[in-house]
């Protein structure tokens, strides 16, 4: 055990020594457009809370009635006891929101894409000899990559295609033509979450149709926040209820507290609920979550101002950050990047605007590529426009005294 604790100790003095050791600063209040961080209320940049109902009052009344109605905790998997009639009827609201026939909770969207790419690659579904392809954005989110990992190398090949190129994705199924490969799945983010841009999915639905393919999608920073309705990246995208397979979570915009799903076709639903480990062999989701996740998405639903209120707040950020002379990446998503180049500068900014009341979060390698750190903003609903006016002005002041601008 001393071995293992001084290579630990080595790299964390690395990390301190390079100025890339992630440091973790407490919230003194509920998650929202403002919080309270060291005794003082800072503009939130930096949280998932994209429409601004994690501290919406009637989510946080729907997750107190849960616990009255359902009690704290479930204390099963979902095929023993753990499966209440308010899991079900969650699963048919996402359906709902989501326009496909099926949906299947999971503990987080992590699990889901495990679950699915596992489940499926893994099976012999009939045949016992065979090998499945994987055609992934190079840009992907780790737990795509992770859920990749799980598939056997003997029985997996995976690809991978230049970041939102549908030309090099055609270059490589056209490379696999003459190839038996039983199955075939495109698997791409719908908002890619470093850089705040869209999966081409238009083209990738036609794309798939046309090579035979599986088109899988993990839009866990487009549902509840792109599209007119909020509907997602394939409501953006003008394909709603056209993706084979999605997969999303009810930890960003959608109450921001936990869990996970695959949405899809029935009988591939059906199948998860029989093969994927993540869920036969995890807790069910506890009803306050459950009920606060319901109401979010009901709230969606009847309330199209609040999709409004962040894609405006999104246009007006992005308008003068852009103006004051920062580098950011193109795009209407409400992530936005703010291309710095060094990790030890997005540590050095992030510290000074939080200090003139404005959270934000650096990112580096291996995140983002070397060379690429930047500080990712993230707008909310929740924000008024003077919240990010603070912001703005403390982005000048800030920009100037680090000789960024």
């Amino acid at each position: 055990m001393a071995q293992l604790l001084d290579l630990l100790a080595t790299e964390l003095n690395a990390l301190q020594a390079e100025n890339m050791y992630k440091a973790e600063v407490p919230l003194l209040s509920a998650q929202d457009g403002v919080v309270r961080v060291k005794g003082r209320d800072v503009v939130m940049l930096a949280s998932n809370n994209y429409v601004g109902l994690s501290n919406h009052p009637s989510v946080r009344k729907a997750a107190i009635r849960g616990i009255k109605d359902y009690g704290y905790g479930v204390a099963s998997v979902r095929f023993i006891c753990g499966t209440q009639d308010i899991h079900l009827d969650l699963e048919r609201t996402i359906s709902r929101f989501l326009g496909t026939e099926d949906t299947i909770l999971f503990s987080s969207c992590w699990a889901a894409n495990e679950a699915f790419f596992a489940s499926l690659t893994n099976e012999k579904l009939g045949h016992d000899s065979y090998k499945d392809v994987i055609y992934s954005d190079r840009l992907n989110h780790a737990s795509i990559i992770d859920g990749q990992r799980l598939c056997r190398a003997e029985t997996t090949d995976k690809k991978i295609y230049r970041h939102g190129d549908v030309e090099d994705l055609l270059r490589l199924l056209e490379e696999d033509r003459g190839v038996p490969y039983r199955l075939r799945i495109i698997a791409t983010d719908g908002v890619f979450s470093m850089e705040g841009d869209l999966a081409p999915l238009d083209r990738l639905v036609e794309v798939a149709r046309t090579s035979g393919a599986v088109l899988f999608v993990d839009d866990s920073h487009g549902v509840g926040v792109v599209g007119r309705r909020g509907r997602g990246t394939p409501e953006a995208c003008g394909v709603h209820g056209q993706i084979d397979v999605l997969t999303g979570t009810l930890g960003k915009a959608i109450g921001g507290a936990a869990g996970g799903y695959i949405s899809g076709r029935k009988t591939l639903i059906d199948y998860m609920r029989q093969k994927a480990r993540t869920y036969i062999f995890s807790n069910s989701l506890p009803p306050s979550i459950v009920y606060g996740a319901r109401e979010a998405l009901t709230l969606l639903m009847k309330d199209r101002s609040i999709v409004k209120r962040l894609q405006k707040n999104t246009r007006y950020f992005r308008k003068n950050i852009a103006a004051m002379g920062y580098t950011i990446l193109p795009g209407d998503h409400p992530i936005v990047p703010i291309m710095l180049g060094e990790a030890s500068l997005a540590q050095e900014m992030s510290r000074a605007l939080l200090r003139k009341g404005v959270y934000i979060k650096g990112l580096w390698f291996p995140v983002v590529a070397r060379g690429e750190a930047r500080l990712r903003a993230q707008i909310a609903a929740a924000h008024s426009r003077k919240d990010l006016d603070r912001a703005l002005t403390a982005f000048e002041t800030v920009g100037r005294k680090l000789k960024v601008l």
